[in-house]
C-alpha cells in the first residue's frame, strides 16, 4: 500500500500524547479511531483537542470552519476491536511506559489487523523491539512524537533489527503528509536522538542545582540567552563547525577522551567554517560569507525571542 492511499488510522491511548496525535491525523484528513479503556479520558481528550484546534484557528493556522470537521474525524471508543473493525492502515500505541501493557496491546493488534497494517509505538524510552514478540516483526516501528504533538514538528522514526524498509518509508511519508518533520534513524538506540541528548542535559542541570552552583532561574536564563538563540539556527552538530573541529578535538583530548570521528576530520583538514568544510560542506563559500549568513539568522532569532518575551519564565 502506498502512503497516499492511507485513509484511516487508530491511536491506542488517549492520554498525554494520544489526543494530540489523533488530532494531527484528523487535521491531515484521515479518519481516526481513538481508543482508551476509560470513557472519562476519552471525553477529556476530545475537549483538549477542541481547545487546541481553537487555539490554532486563533493563530491563523487552521480555518475556523474546519474545527468541527476535524473533531468529527476522531471516533472515540473503549473497544479496540470496534476501533479496528472499519480497518486501519496505520496503528500507533501511546499508552503508559509499562512493558507488560505494551506487549499485551501489540499481541491484540497483530491478531486484529491485516498483515499490511503498520504497527507503531510512541515509546520514548523502552526497547519495544525486545519487549514485543510479533509473528511478523517487519511491520513494527517506533514513531516517537514530542509534546505537545499537535505543535512540535519532529517525530523520530526508529526501526528495529527486523523492521522492513517499506514500513519505515510508509511511516515517514505518512508523517510528512501530515506536515511533520520525520527524522529516520538507521537503527534503535536507547533514548533515540533527542532524549539521548536531553538526558545528558538533565544530569548536568541536576548536578548544578544539588550543589547550589546557580539558581533555577539563572540556569534557564543562561541557556535561553545563549543556546536558545543559537541552536534553532545551527543545531548541536553544525555548532561544532563554528567552534572549529581542531579546537573541539583538543578540548576532548584534554578531558581524556579521543574521538575517531574528530581525528579523521582534522587529519583531512576539514576543520569547519574556517575551511568551508567540516562536518557540513559549505560549498566553497568563504568563512566571511558563512559567518555573515549565520549571524544574520542569529540576529533575526534574537529579535523574535525578545519580541515575544521568551526569555521570561512561562
Amino acid at each position: 500500500m502506498e502512503m497516499k492511499d492511507a485513509k484511516r488510522v487508530v491511536v491506542v491511548g488517549a492520554g498525554t500524547m494520544g489526543h494530540g496525535i489523533a488530532q494531527v491525523f484528523a487535521q491531515g484528513g484521515l479518519e481516526v479511531g481513538l481508543v482508551d479503556t476509560d470513557p472519562e479520558i476519552l471525553d477529556h481528550a476530545l475537549r483538549k483537542a477542541a481547545s487546541s484546534l481553537e487555539l490554532l484557528a486563533e493563530h491563523g493556522m487552521l480555518p475556523e470552519e474546519e474545527v468541527d470537521l476535524v473533531l468529527q474525524r476522531i471516533h472515540p471508543t473503549t473497544n479496540l476491536e470496534e476501533a479496528l473493525r472499519p480497518g486501519a492502515d496505520f496503528v500507533i500505541e501511546a499508552v503508559f511506559e509499562v512493558p507488560d501493557l505494551k506487549r499485551e496491546i501489540f499481541e491484540k493488534l497483530e491478531s486484529l489487523t491485516p498483515a499490511d497494517t503498520i504497527l507503531a509505538s510512541n515509546t520514548s524510552s523502552l526497547d519495544i523491539f525486545g519487549i514485543v514478540r510479533l509473528k511478523d516483526p517487519r511491520r513494527l516501528v517506533v514513531a516517537h512524537w514530542f509534546a505537545p504533538p499537535q505543535i512540535i514538528p519532529l517525530v523520530e522514526v526508529v526501526p528495529g533489527p527486523l523492521t522492513s524498509p517499506d514500513a519505515v518509508k510508509f511511516t515517514a511519508s505518512l508523517l510528512s503528509r501530515l506536515g511533520k518533520r520525520p527524522v529516520v534513524m538507521s537503527q534503535f538506540v536507547p533514548g533515540f536522538i533527542v532524549n539521548r541528548i536531553q538526558f545528558a542535559i538533565i544530569q548536568a542541570v541536576l548536578e548544578m542545582l544539588e550543589k547550589g552552583w546557580a539558581t533555577p532561574e539563572e540556569i534557564d536564563l543562561a541557556v535561553k540567552t545563549s543556546l536558545g538563540v543559537r541552536l534553532p539556527v545551527v543545531g548541536v552538530v553544525q555548532s561544532l563547525d563554528f567552534t572549529g573541529l581542531r579546537l573541539v578535538r583538543d578540548i576532548e583530548l584534554a578531558a581524556g577522551r579521543k574521538s575517531a570521528f574528530l581525528e579523521t576530520k582534522v587529519s583531512q583538514g576539514h576543520l569547519g567554517a574556517s575551511t568551508s568544510r567540516g562536518i557540513y560542506d559549505y560549498g566553497g563559500r568563504s568563512e566571511q560569507e558563512i559567518l555573515r549568513k549565520r549571524d544574520r539568522l542569529y540576529l533575526q532569532m534574537l529579535r523574535h525571542l525578545e519580541t515575544i518575551k521568551a526569555f521570561e519564565p512561562v
